[in-house]
């Protein structure tokens, strides 16, 4: 393997890469926006739950409800209905996002040392959300709850109790763009060097370059290589570009270190081009391997991890997260991100992506053969 080859191909790739100009702007500008897009979109913190009010009570203490939900900077009472219809209509057009129905005999039932029931409506289109609206309503009812008792009842009452001091460690906010933002940087790593990769030979096969590849004195191994170094010089370089983006803009902290969060890269891009080169040497036309790229994008992000817990997954879905090396860059990232871990717990995943990485990438190589067919 002639290193003066291999130099040279690398130059060809980057001015065949670049003299397309609507490469440009997919390799500069297009990580930064989807960085932007994904970082502002993909995001469970409810920050304004729409509320609308079916009052029959109209007393004091049905007013300390409403006035509950409105001292919550959470929620937002925009609605205050006439009848349970309008209730149900608002709830079904999307208006509000939680109906709340008093009773007529809500007070009376109160200051009678019963229970008084108050009717909750959550719309459970979207079930994570829903489920994270009820447990923000049921805190503000139950600090109602110790205020009515004590306006009722005003001694004073001690009795045992447990006192819960709960910290959240490396996200105290509990923020989920720090969860989510590191995922997408690995995600919009993934996503370029695959798609890149996938049509690199094919790129040469339409435009009739291979012939003239064939007829050189370039081995396959040198034209695999010569065909995967810029692609990893681009990744890496766009991870320069989006890391510091995400946290500066995004404020994300990272408590690791970068060097081992590079490496780590390096070594997921072996998983990465490897397949990208895979679907290439299948493939017959850049098209058919864009599509064949997609194909596998969506399973990668599904079983990740990304969003959906894995240990939440069907066991026969949770072995198939094995063969998936986004799932242990994730692991990395994050844990490099917000633990600021090292090697000594990181091992595993370093060494399952290296495992990866190198079969796939072997296999890659060998399904290579410089010809037509």
């Amino acid at each position: 393997m002639k290193w003066l080859r291999i130099r040279e191909l690398i130059r060809k790739e980057f001015i065949q890469l670049f003299r397309d100009k609507k490469n440009r702007p997919i390799l500069i500008i297009s990580p930064i926006v989807q960085l932007l897009v994904f970082g502002y979109v993909v995001n469970y913190d409810i920050r304004d739950i729409r509320v609308a009010f079916f009052d029959q009570s109209r007393t004091h203490e049905s007013r300390m409800l409403v006035d509950a939900f409105n001292a919550n900077k959470v929620f937002r009472i925009t609605h205050l209905s006439r009848d349970h219809r309008e209730l149900e209509e608002l709830l079904l057009k999307g208006k509000v996002d939680l109906g709340i129905k008093v009773g007529p005999d809500f007070s009376r039932r109160i200051r009678k040392g019963e229970t008084a029931d108050v009717q909750i409506l959550v719309d459970g289109s979207m079930s994570n959300m829903a489920s994270v609206r009820i447990a923000y309503t049921s805190l503000v009812l139950d600090r109602l709850n110790r205020e009515l008792i004590r306006e009722l009842y005003p001694q004073q009452l001690n009795y045992g109790k447990i006192d819960a001091r709960i910290r959240a460690w490396y996200n105290p906010n509990l923020d989920s763009q720090n969860f989510f933002v590191p995922g997408i940087v690995a995600f919009l790593i993934m996503l370029i060097s695959l798609l890149f990769t996938s049509m690199a030979i094919i790129r040469e096969k339409e435009a009739g370059t291979m012939e003239q590849l064939i007829v050189t004195p370039v081995k396959p191994i040198e034209l695999i290589v010569g065909k995967t170094i810029p692609y990893i010089i681009i990744s890496l370089g766009q991870m320069v570009v989006v890391l510091p983006f995400a946290i500066l803009w995004f404020s994300i902290p990272i408590a690791g270190s970068l060097i081992l969060l590079f490496a780590a890269a390096c070594i997921f891009l072996l998983s990465t081009l490897g397949i990208g080169l895979f679907i290439s040497t299948i493939s017959s036309t850049q098209q058919q391997a864009m599509m064949t790229t997609f194909f596998f994008i969506l399973p990668f992000f599904m079983l990740s991890g990304f969003v959906f817990p894995i240990a939440n997954m069907p066991v026969v879905v949770q072995w198939l997260t094995y063969v998936n090396p986004l799932r242990y860059f994730l692991v990395i990232i994050r844990g490099v991100f917000l633990k600021g871990v090292g090697m000594g717990v990181l091992w595993p995943e370093f060494a399952a992506l290296t495992i990866l990485g190198l079969v796939v990438f072997a296999g890659a190589v060998g399904r290579f053969r410089k010809r037509l067919d």
